[in-house]
């Protein structure tokens, strides 16, 4: 496995080494062998080629099965220079589905216990915005009262979204896909999606396919989010229901992410860059690990490598027994640890 390591910025320098560390671990345990590969981006990558995304980086990855990425601190970058942009590797690398767990452990702080929810968002169409259009401007203001802004759903968009959503649910105990919609009101755009996730559901005749509409489900999720197995849904719709899933489960410090194309993975982790808590080495490192988790469990899948999928499952149960045994917990999950600590004691358990 070829696997790409790129820290972004602020937490993402002290949180994306410990997904590494881990993932190491879980590799040595197993005899998965793996070609690590840093690259700079963000402010790292401005600073030695100028770019937020340097061409060096762009045509490494394109070599790659897949990549760590930390959170971008494109927040504080200078605006208007376009050399310092958010790095669109969704766009370059035709990464179409972000898949985000929303997973609630007994001993943490939670709305609600037993969560256990993969929502599939598109991420290539939707509401447009800079980083999903090659050129021209996504929304724009022909005067000062009026802003138009377009979405745009295509068949192939919701087809691949679909079958993403469906393949991680056939895997699961549950087995169950909820699309979610608002296709009565939105009957061409919705309408295609939902027609989209019907056809794709054919194929699948052993999982569960229901349908709900957007404001519908958002309140079953705040009510009775146990409900739910795998949601798939549309860009601007996901980003939200995401969050919800994330808040569900105690916060962005427990929402790991996965960005999907083709033929290569993402691992990056919901949360922000937190310049806030920057270089105190007390960022909770879970979110990151478990992204890296996730990219181990996909190319596992995708390769038909049972070498990363043993890792995927050793790094899974390892972060399960550290959060039940609450010893070496970040402040924010009610322990006192550090980053760094944290992260050797996962390893550590990933080994064992």
């Amino acid at each position: 496995m070829k696997i790409g390591v790129l820290d972004g910025d602020d937490i993402g320098l002290e949180v994306v080494p410990e997904c590494v560390k881990v993932i190491k671990a879980a590799a040595s345990a197993t005899g998965l062998a793996v070609d690590w590969v840093p690259l700079p981006i963000g402010k790292r990558g401005h600073e030695e080629h100028g770019h937020t995304l340097p061409a060096v980086t762009e045509q490494s990855l394109r070599g790659l099965d897949g990549w760590i990425m930390g959170p971008i601190g494109h927040n504080a970058y200078p605006r208007g220079d376009p050399t310092w942009v958010m790095p669109p590797v969704r766009k370059k690398f035709e990464l179409f589905a972000a898949v985000r767990p929303a997973l609630s452990h007994p001993n943490v702080k939670s709305v609600h216990q037993g969560v256990d929810i993969v929502f599939v968002r598109e991420i290539t169409e939707g509401m447009l915005y800079s980083e999903t259009v090659v050129a021209g401007a996504p929304e724009f203001r022909p005067n000062d009262d009026i802003t138009v802004a377009m979405r745009v759903i295509t068949r192939k968009g919701s087809r691949r979204v679909a079958r993403e959503a469906f393949e991680i649910a056939k895997r699961r105990p549950r087995k169950k896909v909820t699309a979610a919609h608002k296709e009565p009101v939105y009957r061409l755009a919705c309408g295609m999606f939902a027609e989209e996730c019907r056809k794709v559901a054919k194929d699948y005749p052993d999982v569960e396919f229901h349908e709900e509409l957007i404001d519908t489900i958002a309140m079953k999720l705040v009510m009775a989010p146990q409900q739910f197995d795998v949601v798939v849904t549309t860009n601007q719709f996901g980003d939200i229901l995401t969050d919800i899933g994330a808040g569900l489960a105690g916060g962005l410090g427990l929402a790991p992410g996965l960005g999907v194309g083709e033929h290569q993975a993402m691992a990056q982790a919901t949360h922000g860059s937190a310049p806030d808590i920057a270089g105190r080495g007390i960022a909770n490192p879970y979110a990151m690990i478990m992204s890296g988790q996730m990219l181990l469990e996909w190319l596992g899948n995708k390769r038909g490598e049972p070498k990363a999928a043993a890792a995927a499952r050793r790094i899974q149960a390892a972060v399960t027994k550290v959060i039940a045994e609450a010893k070496h917990l970040t402040a924010d999950l009610g322990g006192r640890a550090g980053t760094q600590e944290m992260g050797d004691a996962i390893a550590a358990a990933v080994a064992r």
